[in-house]
């Protein structure tokens, strides 16, 4: 069996001289070939998007679209950790417990027992961190499922939240906090926010120009310049023009804009580094990935200790936004909310394909109908049938675009 080929990798088995027109054939023929990537999930959200807006006219507003994104932040970091585990075939059900202790330690520490604010926000993460660490030796060393070990830890963290806590169950922080201005009132200069869009598309185009160089150099198919072009000319503009209209109203969301750093930064690790192809090698194969000398064991316990520091951030976003922690923190739809974007945002459930960029397609999708259902008055009923609706979608499509796949394998 092969091991499957990073999504964000599959555009560079180009035809070198074919340009934009071979990259479009190239394309065609993986869409055939039942290679999707996040077409189904944009196509989706776009089609999400013209609902709403037809039923109510302020639904793509600049001020609702402010709010869409700061309420995908929590969640949809919680999400990049799922997609983590998922690309391993595995799967992490206490996401929504370790958000809630994260959340509890943080308002214990900062409010209860006056620590200091980086010291507090160290300590949950390392909470997480160690969570991880323990889900990823008990699966190593003892061969427990992934599912049962993560199902107890969401029940025992649960627990162990409530007792942070204490009998109280409810922490409220300062609104004049670092963290609460940091989750409600903080949003980056319209300015730096075009600078910020500059340096991120001049990277990228670095990035694909470094790359077409070394496949010359070494004789393979390289992406065209004028594909290069294309490429970093379409990110352009879609960031500047989503930049440009959040910033009629309040503008982008630090939150939101560090949610979209951590997400950039993973997917670097995911497609450019060693530890990031060993992820895909073992999700797609584990036994030809333990025969190729990948260290799997330390695969295993390295992304299940993301996961948790992923889950643990998003815990310190819900208490920052909510400036509160409670018996609440984590629970509700939060897991769901979370393993639902990972998959509805085009990571497989079989374990090799995805990206981090699932957790944020993902999210977008599920705030979305959120939002919509919401400004529309509609009960929070329908929102989970819809939401369920659309999950099922996304495992329905990924069922058929790995059997598609398989058939054009053995063709």
């Amino acid at each position: 069996m092969s091991t499957p080929i990073p999504v964000d990798q599959q555009d560079e088995r180009l035809i070198q001289h074919g340009g934009i027109s071979g990259w479009a054939r190239d394309f065609v023929s993986r869409v055939r070939g039942g290679d999707l990537g996040s077409l189904p999930v944009i196509v989706g959200l776009i089609v999400i998007w013209a609902i709403f807006q037809i039923m109510n006219p302020n639904f793509l507003s600049s001020t609702n679209l402010v709010n869409l994104t700061m309420q995908c932040a929590a969640v949809g970091t919680i999400a990049i950790g799922i997609v983590l585990v998922l690309l391993l075939g595995e799967i992490d059900l206490s996401v929504g417990s370790v958000s809630g202790l994260s959340s509890a330690i943080l308002a214990v520490g900062f409010v209860q027992l006056g620590l200091p604010l980086p010291l507090v926000l160290l300590a949950s993460i390392v909470a997480g961190l160690l969570v991880g660490l323990v889900f990823g030796l008990l699966r190593t060393l003892f061969g427990v499922p992934s599912f049962v070990i993560t199902l107890a830890g969401l029940l025992g963290f649960l627990g162990l939240q409530l007792f942070v806590l204490g009998k109280t169950g409810s922490i409220n922080i300062p609104f004049d906090s670092a963290i609460v201005q940091f989750g409600q009132q903080w949003f980056l200069p319209a300015w730096l926010s075009y600078a910020v869009i500059v340096i991120v598309v001049l990277s990228y185009a670095w990035q694909l120009f470094a790359q077409a160089v070394r496949r010359t150099t070494a004789g393979l198919s390289a992406m065209s310049g004028a594909h290069v072009i294309v490429r970093t000319g379409t990110l352009l503009a879609v960031l500047a023009l989503a930049a440009w209209y959040l910033n009629l109203t309040r503008g982008v969301s630090v939150m939101f804009a560090l949610f979209l750093v951590l997400v950039v930064v993973m997917n670097y690790f995911l497609t450019r580094t060693k530890w990031g192809r060993s992820v895909y090698a073992v999700g797609g194969n584990v036994e030809a990935a333990r025969r190729a000398g990948i260290r799997v064991n330390r695969i295993y316990i390295s992304v299940f200790m993301l996961c948790s520091a992923f889950a643990a951030v998003g815990g310190i976003f819900a208490a920052a936004r909510l400036a509160a922690a409670n018996q609440g923190s984590g629970g509700g739809d939060t897991n769901l909310n979370a393993i639902a974007a990972a998959v509805i945002g085009g990571t497989s459930l079989f374990g090799g394909r995805g990206s981090a960029y699932s957790a944020v397609l993902g999210i977008l999708v599920i705030m979305s109908i959120t939002s919509g259902l919401n400004i529309i008055n509609l009960d929070s009923s329908i929102r989970y049938m819809v939401t369920g609706g659309v999950l099922l979608l996304a495992v329905v499509v990924d069922a058929l675009s790995r059997r598609s796949r398989a058939a054009a394998g053995r063709g």
